[in-house]
């Protein structure tokens, strides 16, 4: 017997099943709890005794339980929402229940990713429907052991009652419910009936991140680990001549040097010897054409200049609308590589034997990590397991996994167990960065109404993904073209926090804040009036809601006080729909000695359902202050293929007294929830871009913004 239930879980993988003999069915929960209402949290959890119940997790003899969090934790709070989905359908009191980071485990759970915002958006279904299923498993073997009807039971904080006022704790089933058939269609909540969804609940390593207990990968240690510390390319494209280590050996601590590909590793007792190792090497390296960002500039312009791209959307007629408008606006915007500047710089563990490989660390991608490890030592990704610690920040370059396999590599050659550690200038100047883009845009007007747009970008290393061309203003101007082109590099780029999007709503918030003033029109009430061409749009392309990005910018109206601030305030607009979310936001800002000061900023998000309103606060937040950050002081160039930056001394990051204060607000309604970690990034920049036009009559083009202020600090 196969229910429909099973199946779509056994295709999930987050619920699994065996069948037994004589018909019946084992099903493991990955996440379940049993908890009796009179058994109080005792002072110390890990001191009961726990007993393995499936792969996902343990139950106590008491009737408290160990949940395994399958995601990726990189500080946008998984590990705390997605057990609180679980425990919500199951029905039982969050304050008893306890959550660790699982291991990378492909047969029982999927899509074990930290990117693109898509945790809970892609699991809230499934998580749902765990937790409902095994709930009722759970009644089920209640009613068979008081022989009553499961539909006359209810259930509260994991204690089941019968109509007598009779009472069973989980815990005191469990086993009975493990063996029972899986039912079908078993009910959700209704999202009013929630009590722990949309509740705040602090991180469930709070504890142990402010007494500093071991959570991170720079905090994992292993019986006769050796540090490693890694000697790349000086410059990107470079090929490493020859070395001489003889100095790096003879500093207390190395133990030996080892070459690897065009780098060399230090290993040691400990970081700081390994480092002092690696600053004794002497390496000589040949140039492979060497890039520079003055290069690049000429290069993105001279793309932009050019007949060669890839159309992703084309509407109507953009020629005839360019031959027929009244006026046409053009403009050209730019933005910098950009390293990640993670606070724990990159590391990982790996332990690589005849029989096994054992990582460990911080990682956005295991498996794909695991299959690449796999490849390079040519092992069976099942020889191969990693456990995943929490992250100190990622914002896309933990996706990439190149640490983790110079680790494999270092540990397979040494024949001993080590754990990889960066520098902070090894971070800086051997990343994987925000791509070097330009974007130039043109627009057409007729009749007071934008008629024409047509946008065109010019990348390194990579172009924006297919659904880009989908957001706003696609379906809101009848003549609409997006153009790509790309230039290959030796630098090393990829996805930084909301790939693309993250500067591209700057060059397109402020390119409408010009259209506005051209047509002489309110900034917000132009964006209103082009959505109401896409409210009613049939075309299954468009990405984005029209009526949920109005709802959005009418809330942030109204709470941003828009046109009505008190004198000496300027006031900036901005909304942008990216990771499914819809985020628009008002900038406010005063002058100070002649120069604009960031005071305050008003967010509206439309996110679906809350799972964890503080920690949907804290995601708001932070991408606000990352996006105003970057986008007025972070530049990064390269000359002759060399980083120009190497650490925080030149390499300028928002610092806390130039932080604005921040107030979210959210969309209130009952659809499935949305990304959180990156939709608020995008639209700071344009925010803040448009508010100091009007406070100082200046159009930004081109990030960070003080290059083009000509100042050292604007925020305050």
């Amino acid at each position: 017997m196969k229910s429909q239930l099973n199946t779509n879980f056994s295709r999930r993988n987050f619920l699994k099943t065996s069948v037994l003999a004589g018909g019946g069915m084992l099903i493991g929960f990955n996440f379940l709890t049993a908890c009796k209402k009179e058994v109080a949290m005792p002072v110390d959890v890990a001191s009961l005794n726990f007993n393995d119940f499936n792969a996902f997790i343990k139950i106590s003899d008491e009737g408290y339980v160990t949940i395994f969090s399958p995601n990726p934790e990189i500080g946008q709070g998984v590990k705390t929402s997605m057990p609180m989905i679980i425990a919500e359908e199951l029905d039982v009191d969050w304050s008893k229940v306890t959550v660790a980071q699982g291991a990378l485990d492909t047969k029982n759970f999927t899509r074990q990713v930290a990117g693109g915002s898509q945790s809970i958006r892609s699991s809230w279904d499934v998580l749902r429907q765990t937790g409902a299923t095994a709930k009722q498993m759970l009644v089920n073997a209640a009613a068979a052991r008081w022989n009553v009807d499961a539909s006359t039971l209810k259930t509260s904080k994991g204690i089941i009652t019968n109509a007598n006022g009779d009472e069973l704790g989980y815990g005191e089933v469990v086993k009975e419910a493990a063996l029972l058939e899986v039912p079908e269609n078993v009910k959700l909540k209704e999202i009013e009936d929630f009590t722990i969804i949309g509740r705040d609940a602090i991180n469930v390593d709070i504890d142990e991140i402010i007494t500093g207990k071991p959570l991170f990968g720079l905090d994992y240690k292993a019986e006769g680990m050796a540090i490693a510390v890694v000697l790349r390319p000086p410059a990107f494209g470079q090929k490493l001549v020859d070395f001489d280590d003889t100095k790096a050996k003879a500093v207390n601590g190395v133990s030996e040097v080892i070459k690897f590909g065009d780098k060399i590793a230090v290993l040691a007792t400990s970081t700081w010897a390994a480092m002092k190792g690696k600053k004794a090497l002497t390496a000589n390296y040949k140039d492979d054409q060497p890039e520079s960002t003055e290069n690049h500039d000429k290069i993105l312009t001279d793309i932009l200049d050019g007949k060669k791209f890839e159309t992703r959307r084309e509407d109507g007629n953009i020629k005839q609308a360019f031959t027929t408008a009244d006026k046409v606006i053009e403009r050209t915007y730019h933005s910098p590589f950009l390293p990640h500047n993670c606070l724990e710089p990159m590391n990982f563990y790996a332990d690589v034997t005849a029989d096994k490989v054992h990582l460990v660390g911080p990682i956005q991608t295991p498996q794909w990590t695991v299959s690449r490890v796999a490849q390079l030592l040519e092992r069976e990704p099942e020889t191969i397991h990693c456990e995943m610690t929490r992250m100190g920040g990622g914002f896309g370059r933990r996706l990439y996994g190149d640490f983790a396999l110079e680790a494999a590599e270092i540990s397979s050659l040494a024949k001993k167990a080590i754990k990889v550690v960066f520098t902070r200038e090894d971070d800086m100047t051997a990343g994987t960065y925000r791509p070097a883009i330009k974007y130039r845009i043109k627009a057409s007007l007729k009749d007071g109404k934008v008629t024409g747009y047509y946008l065109k970008e010019a990348g390194i290393n990579g172009n924006m993904y297919g659904a880009i061309a989908n957001f706003f203003p696609a379906g809101c101007i009848p003549n609409f073209k997006v153009d790509t082109a790309n230039h290959n590099s030796n630098i090393t780029t990829g996805a930084w926090r909301a790939p693309y999007t993250n500067f591209l709503a700057f060059a397109e918030q402020s390119f409408f804040d010009e259209l506005a003033t051209e047509l002489n029109i309110d900034a917000i009430q132009l964006r209103l009036d082009l959505l109401q061409n896409v409210k009613s749009s049939t075309d299954d392309k468009i990405e984005y809601s029209g009526q949920r990005m109005e709802d959005t910018i009418k809330l942030v109206r109204e709470k941003g006080n828009w046109g009505n601030t008190q004198e000496g305030v300027f006031q900036g607009f901005s909304a942008y729909y990216s990771h499914n979310t819809h985020v628009a936001e008002i900038a406010d800002i005063v002058l100070k000695d002649g120069f604009p000061v960031v005071k305050k900023v008003t967010v509206a998000v439309d996110c679906g359902i809350l799972v964890n309103p503080t920690g949907a606060r804290n995601q708001v937040e932070g991408g606000v202050l990352d996006g105003i950050g970057h986008a007025m002081y972070a530049d990064f160039s390269f000359k002759d293929g060399k980083p120009a930056h190497k650490n925080f001394d030149t390499y300028r990051l928002i610092r806390m007294q130039e932080t604005p204060k921040v107030e979210v607000y959210f969309i209130e309604n009952n659809l499935s929830p949305t990304g959180l970690g990156e939709p608020g990034l995008p639209p700071a920049g344009g925010a803040v871009a448009n508010a100091i036009n009007v406070a100082l009559n200046k159009r930004l083009y081109s990030q960070p913004f003080l290059n083009e202020l000509k100042k050292s600090s604007v925020l305050g």
